[in-house]
């Protein structure tokens, strides 16, 4: 339909000349034929590129497909590493050992997250009657972060019962998660400390001048805004941790690593090293997704300049 220019639009048409819209008493949006043909334009696009992500995808799966399965010594390969056999033995014990695995990481998360809060407060502490407190925490958390985890579990899983000391647990599990605990805690109050530094000087004096205390200032308005920014590295650090607690079996822990390396040894056959390791994996992946997902929901606020 033509309007005139300097003439009302009829009615039910749009001025524009664009978008025709409904009659008398009609307020739903009709698009116009144009839009409606982008639209079909897009989503058939969107088809064309799935279906050929999708035949790429087939095309490099069977071409990995043959030059594994027709590499030199496949067949042995596949004898000691992929047997159905040993899978299927090993699979039942390994899943009743994860548990294990499981429960040392919500013990170890509480703990790694309480200890290394409270570490990064003490290293923010102003003052000079707090340094020496600064020094401890800053000493604490360098030589944990420099000690390598496996040492540092051979000291505490195997070196701290034969001290022989009266009271002090032997029990391989709880030693285990201590060590996990001493050195997750050193790298999480560094995040913790970064996020505290990264908040500005000016939201610690405006709580101030509202009559907070020091105390108040940091709990009220400066860790909320410290923790919810830093939530993306701590959440890798718990990914990291649940693929650490496998190595608590070094002190003789029957977790999912431990009940593999049993039937290895007895059978003289790696599957069931590949079926534990595919548990952890199974399990890393979703906490890994919903790492990237707050990640990029982060940068996302920060750039359209939203509350973190």
């Amino acid at each position: 339909m033509t309007v005139v220019k300097g003439e009302p639009a009829p009615e039910g048409a749009d001025p524009t000349g664009d978008t025709p819209r409904g009659g008398p008493g009609d307020d739903g949006y009709v698009p116009s034929e144009r839009r409606l043909a982008r639209e079909r334009h897009r989503r058939a696009r969107a088809r064309r590129a799935t279906a050929i992500a999708a035949l790429s995808t087939l095309v490099t799966a069977a071409l990995l497909y043959l030059v594994v399965v027709n590499a030199p010594g496949w067949p042995r390969t596949k004898e000691t590493f992929f047997s159905a056999h040993y899978a299927r033995e090993a699979f039942p014990k390994v899943l009743e050992g994860l548990w294990l695995n499981l429960r040392l990481l919500l013990a170890c998360g509480a703990a790694v997250l309480v200890l290394g809060m409270l570490i990064a407060i003490a290293r923010t502490l102003r003052g000079p009657v707090f340094f020496p407190l600064r020094v401890l925490a800053a000493a604490y958390t360098d030589f944990f972060r420099g000690l390598p985890l496996i040492i540092n579990l051979m000291i505490v899983v195997l070196g701290v019962p034969a001290l022989r000391l009266q009271g002090v647990t032997v029990d391989p599990v709880l030693l285990g998660g201590t060590a996990l605990t001493l050195t997750y805690s050193a790298y999480v109050a560094e995040v913790f400390r970064a996020g505290i530094e990264s908040v500005h000087p000016s939201q610690r004096a405006a709580a101030r001048s509202l009559g907070l205390t020091s105390r108040q200032a940091l709990r009220h308005v400066v860790l909320p805004q410290a923790v919810r920014r830093q939530v993306p590295p701590l959440l890798n650090d718990l990914v990291s941790l649940q693929k650490d607690t496998g190595l608590v079996s070094i002190g003789g822990a029957v977790d999912a690593v431990r009940a593999a390396d049993i039937i290895v040894g007895r059978s003289l056959n790696y599957t069931p090293y590949i079926v534990a390791g595919l548990v952890f994996v199974a399990l890393t992946i979703p906490m890994t997704r919903f790492t990237d997902w707050v990640t990029a929901r982060t940068d996302r606020r920060r750039a359209q300049g939203g509350s973190l």
